[in-house]
């Protein structure tokens, strides 16, 4: 029997660590390839897929110490440009149709961000990238897909992250017998200090009724799976 999907629409966060893979930097061409297989088996179940990728496998303008905040900022918005096109790149070799949307213009490389072209594409079953952040510094790319999945209606954000499978009380690579939650709500997110997502972001997702679930990307086969229902990691809404 034919799984159906959960969602219909989605917004998937991808971490700058996850392109790096077992790198550390940079990206790891390999891990790439098995996310974009992941991803292509979502968009052929027919879920309109939109992806915010990070960039802290180049840069990361918050850890700055030395450098005007906005000026690193803006390094970080261009390592996501980077990372998007890399994605892209692994999609269209395995002839999936995607395009990369940049909060800042570079017309050469890719669209400038429209919410309603992008929401055009996702209508047309085109896998949508969203790069380059909100195109302003001092938010973060959590941020960017809040606001891009409010944006374009979006049911659920998938938020993988690399060596954790969930939320926890603590964290679990530093605190032994760190407990897992299968379900919270934003204000818990908040009350609790948890670092899941910044606070713009969760208000964000708490305001405009966004369901998050956050998962382990370590089993890349979890990207395809959480779509289809399987109760993996942590529901927030």
């Amino acid at each position: 029997m034919t799984m159906e999907p959960k969602f219909k629409r989605i917004v998937l966060k991808l971490s700058g660590e996850a392109m790096a893979g077992t790198k550390g930097i940079g990206i790891d061409s390999a891990m790439v390839k098995l996310y974009a297989q992941q991803i292509k088996k979502i968009w052929e179940s027919g879920v309109e897929t939109s992806i915010v990728v990070g960039g802290g496998n180049f840069w990361r303008g918050r850890d700055s110490k030395d450098m005007d905040r906005a000026t690193s900022d803006y390094m970080g918005m261009l390592g996501t440009v980077m990372n998007a096109l890399a994605l892209q790149d692994a999609l269209e070799q395995m002839d999936v149709v995607t395009r990369v949307m940049t909060a800042i213009e570079m017309k050469d490389v890719a669209e400038p961000y429209i919410r309603r072209r992008a929401i055009r594409h996702l209508e047309k079953k085109r896998v949508v990238i969203f790069s380059g952040g909100i195109g302003n510094p001092y938010f973060s790319t959590d941020t960017t897909a809040a606001l891009r999945a409010a944006e374009v209606g979006a049911e659920v954000i998938l938020l993988a992250k690399k060596g954790v499978d969930g939320i926890y009380d603590a964290d679990p690579n530093l605190v032994e017998g760190a407990e897992k939650y299968d379900s919270l709500s934003y204000f818990e997110i908040l009350s609790k200090e948890l670092k899941v997502l910044d606070s713009t972001a969760t208000s964000l997702c708490m305001e405009n009724g966004l369901p998050l679930i956050v998962f382990g990307i370590d089993e890349v086969d979890n990207i395809y799976d959480v779509v289809m229902g399987k109760e993996i990691g942590t529901y927030v809404d």
